[in-house]
This record gives structure tokens, sequence and C-alpha cells, in this order.
């Protein structure tokens, strides 16, 4: 399932394009929402005013607009707090949810959950193939954490770069040590 919905996003993508092209493609994408969730993050007023109406009349809706805008916080705390809410109002079968899902989707990217992102994703996608934004979303998910593994391993490299060199340091001083004696 998940090969075919991959399978399905290339292909909307373009049905011409080139592994390179849908690479340089899902780059864009990801840098794309990068700043479209950065542009959308909410102010403390808004945030409090939205918390405030969820308190006083703790409908569902109320509940929706607060966890959702929550979701698109740069706190991490909130956007934690906003995956929660957001899967109770799914789990009490809140009439919206595919914006619930996307919400929770939102903000676990932004947490660097990338994993459980696309997986939320993934799960809308199979309901929904023709979301823009789950696909998007999907898309940046695998863009960033393709782009931390390449991190990991140049972080790693580098590391044993560095060792490598202590090693054969000390291996010149121990040499110059004993040639003394």
């Amino acid at each position: 399932i998940i090969t075919r919905i991959n399978q399905s996003i290339e292909a909307k993508q373009s049905n011409t394009s080139t592994m390179g092209e849908t690479k340089t493609s899902q780059k864009q994408v990801k840098i794309g929402l990068d700043e479209k969730l950065k542009l959308a993050a909410p102010s403390r007023e808004i945030l409090e005013e939205l918390a405030l109406n969820a308190a006083k009349d703790p409908s569902p809706d109320n509940t929706f607009q607060y966890a959702f805008c929550l979701s698109k916080s740069t706190e991490k705390t909130e956007l934690r707090y906003a995956v929660a809410i957001m899967d109770g109002l799914v789990k009490e079968g809140y009439e919206y949810q595919v914006d619930c899902m996307y919400g929770a989707a939102s903000a676990l990217y932004l947490l660097g959950d990338y994993d459980n992102s696309r997986s939320r994703c993934e799960n809308i996608l199979r309901s929904k193939p023709e979301s823009r934004l789950a696909s998007e979303m999907h898309l940046a998910c695998v863009e960033a954490q393709k782009q931390r593994e390449e991190e990991q391993v140049k972080k790693a490299a580098t590391i044993g770069a560095v060792a490598a060199v202590a090693v054969g340091v000390l291996g010149v001083v121990a040499s110059a040590l004993l040639s003394k004696r």
C-alpha cells in the first residue's frame, strides 16, 4: 500500500519526470512547506484568544480551532499538546477527522518526527488520494528524513576522520618518545 501511495505521489508530480527531477522537486516541496509553516506560526494573542474560547465553550469545533492553531506553533510543548488534542478528537469521532490528522502531521513534522508525520499523511492519502496538502507534507517528510540521515553519515565520517588523525598523531608522538630512549 505504501509503495502504491509513493508511486501515486510521484506520478502526480510529473508523468515525464526523471529520478533527478523528482529529487529536485522533493527538495523544493520541503523548502516550500518549511516556509509555509514558518509563516503560519500563531501569535501569543491568537493562541490565548482561542484557548479562552475553547475554555468558555468546550465544543469540538472550538477545541479543533485551538489545537489546529497550536499545531503550527514554534514551541515543542504546544506541538505535542496539539497532537494529543487532535488524536483525542479523532478518537471521539470528530466530523473533520482528516483535518485533525493533517494538524497532527504538521505538529509532528515541526517536532522533527518525520516517520510519524509521514505515516499520518499516508493514512490521509489512503482515504483522500487527491489531498495536495497531505501529498506535499509526505514528500517533505521523505526529504527531511533523507537529509537527516545524510547529516548523520557526514557527522559519523567527520568523527571517524578526526579519530583517525588523532590515532595517527598519537602514533607519531609515541614513536618520537620511544626513539628518544
